[in-house]
């Protein structure tokens, strides 16, 4: 059964720390919605009300623009392991760039990752847990280095360029900020 909280217990934070795996969804006032999964070590609980990701440069920057937009986004971790769980937090996030007055206190949470773009914070409204029984069982084998090594060959000139070629906008055309503050 589905059960609400008003803000992270400790118990979900500790089901948070155990995951390899979340997924991020928002979306514009009108245009696609925008589901995608993270890895790496870069999400953390911040306290009870506040999570935050360090963003790391990908093909699109849809949360950044949806973001900008309307603030809404949900997150989502699932349990694959023998204990099923489903937990979403609901709320409002906002983009954090290097230039943001907020980098300072945040970046210091998270581990320097090549790549890295931005960090996205929500605030937590509610949160909710299901129970995960449709979910099958898998086995964590490691982390991707994919990203990680793409980004140390581009370096950040290459990134950064990136970011100009293929981040400035959704796919849907709306700006995401990802030159300002």
């Amino acid at each position: 059964m589905a059960k609400f909280y008003s803000e992270l217990t400790s118990s979900l934070r500790e089901f948070i720390a155990e995951q390899k795996l979340f997924f991020t969804a928002s979306a514009p006032t009108k245009g696609r919605v925008n589901l995608s999964p993270k890895g790496i070590d870069t999400f953390r609980c911040i306290d009870s009300k506040t999570v935050a990701y360090l963003d790391l440069t990908g093909s699109g920057n849809e949360t950044a623009a949806h973001l900008h937009e309307n603030r809404r986004m949900t997150i989502m971790f699932c349990s694959f392991t023998e204990q099923p769980l489903i937990l979403r937090l609901y709320g409002q996030g906002k983009a954090i760039r290097p230039r943001h007055p907020e980098w300072q206190e945040f970046y210091p949470l998270f581990n320097v990752t090549p790549g890295e773009r931005q960090i996205m914070v929500l605030t937590v409204e509610a949160a909710q847990t299901s129970c995960g029984y449709g979910v099958p069982l898998y086995e964590f084998k490691q982390q991707r280095e994919t990203l990680i090594n793409w980004a140390e060959k581009k370096g950040d000139s290459g990134i950064e360029q990136y970011w100009h070629d293929k981040n400035q906008k959704s796919i849907d055309g709306l700006p995401t900020q990802i030159f300002s503050d």
